[in-house]
């Protein structure tokens, strides 16, 4: 339960958090952010990571000079891309086993479902969209593994979606995360960065669902 309870405050928290780590810990903290997207997109068990906010006040923290920004997107890009190249792999292996599972505290069988029907509906772009959702961007390269996607087109999407979400997401918050506006509402901020992008992915699963029921 004290687990459960840092990682709730963690997330919601992450600005004061991740500068409280930068300060005691210095250059460590690189390590630290390459593990945590790492472990949010390469392992299925964990989807719940902060990845959207994360990205936001690390780019924020660059932005005050206590992390290289180009270092800082380098390395995130390559954690992005090694995790959902891991967790494909897994996928892959697994195969249409993965359709027996049920639900449980390692496998949330209902974020997999979502994502195989966003997936079956919007096919490789799946991965680079689900790169802006929680929960999906977890599941979407797993997801890919199942269906046997070829590792090639799989690694363009991935590398692309990469791409696009960190350096989109650090970038905003290098830029505009030391605004006095943005500093006064980054509480609300990362509730947006949380929330608005799960309603997405679930209302976009629900569609996908529908019209292949229909």
């Amino acid at each position: 339960m004290e687990l459960i309870a840092f990682l709730i405050d963690f997330v919601l928290h992450v600005d004061v958090h991740l500068r409280g780590f930068v300060e005691a810990y210095g250059t460590w903290v690189y390590v630290l952010l390459f593990l945590i997207i790492f472990v949010e997109t390469g392992l299925v068990v964990m989807p719940f990571l902060p990845g959207d906010s994360l990205l936001f006040v690390a780019g924020a923290l660059a932005g005050t000079g206590m992390m290289d920004y180009p270092l800082l997107v380098a390395l995130l890009i390559a954690a992005a891309v090694a995790g959902n190249q891991t967790n494909y792999t897994i996928g892959s292996f697994v195969g249409a086993r993965v359709f027996q599972w049920e639900n449980s505290a390692f496998f949330n069988r209902n974020a997999f479902d979502r994502a195989h029907a966003f997936y079956e509906k919007y096919g490789g772009i799946t991965l680079v969209l689900a790169r802006f959702m929680p929960f999906l961007r977890t599941f979407a390269p797993f997801v890919a593994g199942v269906a046997q996607m070829t590792r090639t087109k799989f690694t363009f999407y991935d590398v692309t979606g990469g791409t696009l979400w960190v350096g989109s997401l650090v970038t905003a918050g290098y830029l505009f995360g030391n605004i006095g506006w943005v500093q006064t509402h980054l509480s609300k901020i990362i509730w947006a960065l949380i929330l608005v992008p799960g309603l997405i992915a679930l209302y976009g699963g629900w569609r996908a669902r529908r019209g292949a029921a229909s």
